[in-house]
């Protein structure tokens, strides 16, 4: 559970020079997969999120 302060991502805006990140073959595979692991039967924003930061990690 976030704490007081942190608030969850859906509640949050966009930064402003944000830019949408549209999810590889692959990603959207991995958010599936996790969506499934925590018994979802679709990705929501966290999956997709998470799929998307391995993306950045690996081209840093």
């Amino acid at each position: 559970m976030p704490t007081a302060k942190a608030k969850v991502p859906w509640k949050k805006p966009a930064p402003k020079n944000a830019k949408h990140t549209k999810l590889s073959t692959s990603q959207k595979a991995s958010a599936k997969r996790s969506a499934k692991q925590a018994g979802r039967p679709y990705p929501n924003l966290v999956d997709n999120m998470k799929a998307a930061k391995k993306k950045k990690k690996g081209t840093s």
